[in-house]
């Protein structure tokens, strides 16, 4: 699976950093700096070329560090700076000693790592008690395999919905993103996530479902009746004393 995100790094650059997603420059990178504001050390897991550990030490973060599997990404972190430390470095296996940070964020990672438990114990363990870890999926609900946008014109009247696969399903694809990139996705429902926060001392202290931004919408135009339903899943947890 590595190897598939190194091969496709560039793609992922050029298509979503430096103002090119609308969905991280209008509601991912604003709600991450925003929630996130105040806390002084903080581990970016999975973070990829580094836009969010940019914005976050823009923001006034003393120390931050960028954790990613992936050489192309740590090393296209490092050309683009900013302020950030960038390791290369997996998510299961941290490289820090326990109780060393103040806040955790991870931004549309877990939906790629088959090793969830073991991850979120690990940013657990790094954390130190009352700190934050800030979690960014891609909706379980419509992530689901076989799940997709609607449009049926042949239904009198004509029906447009988000068709919802098996959602209990714990599964791991490789993904068609893009015209010839395939990338791996791992579902699981939700519950899977609640509870693993839960059994690694992670105590979840509010959980937000935000509608998806203006811009989306507007590129998005065959999504125009899909406003209502959320694309993004954030979890706000703590680590408990």
């Amino acid at each position: 699976m590595e190897d598939s995100w190194e091969q496709h790094a560039e793609w992922w650059q050029e298509g979503f950093t430096e103002g090119q997603d609308e969905e991280y420059e209008e509601q991912i990178i604003p709600l991450a700096r925003d929630l996130l504001m105040g806390y002084k050390k903080i581990l970016d897991v999975g973070t990829g070329e580094g836009q969010i550990s940019r914005v976050l030490v823009e923001s006034g973060a003393e120390i931050v560090i960028g954790v990613d599997p992936t050489h192309n990404q740590i090393r296209e972190a490092n050309k683009r700076g900013g302020g950030p430390l960038y390791l290369r470095g997996r998510s299961e296996q941290l490289p820090f000693d326990e109780s060393s940070f103040d806040a955790a964020i991870a931004c549309l990672v877990f939906e790629h790592i088959e090793a969830m438990d073991s991850a979120i114990e690990e940013i657990a363990r790094i954390l130190k008690p009352n700190a934050k870890f800030l979690f960014f999926l891609n909706h379980p609900l419509v992530q689901t395999p076989g799940s997709g946008w609607i449009d049926d014109q042949i239904l009198d009247p004509p029906e447009k919905y988000w068709r919802i696969g098996p959602y209990l399903t714990e599964v791991m694809e490789m993904e068609e993103v893009d015209n010839g990139v395939f990338l791996p996705f791992v579902h699981r429902p939700l519950s899977r996530y609640v509870n693993a926060l839960s059994s690694a001392g992670l105590v979840i202290s509010s959980m937000h479902e935000p509608s998806p931004p203006e811009g989306f919408l507007k590129r998005s135009l065959q999504f125009g009746d899909a406003a209502l339903i959320p694309r993004l899943l954030v979890i706000e947890a703590i680590r408990a004393a």
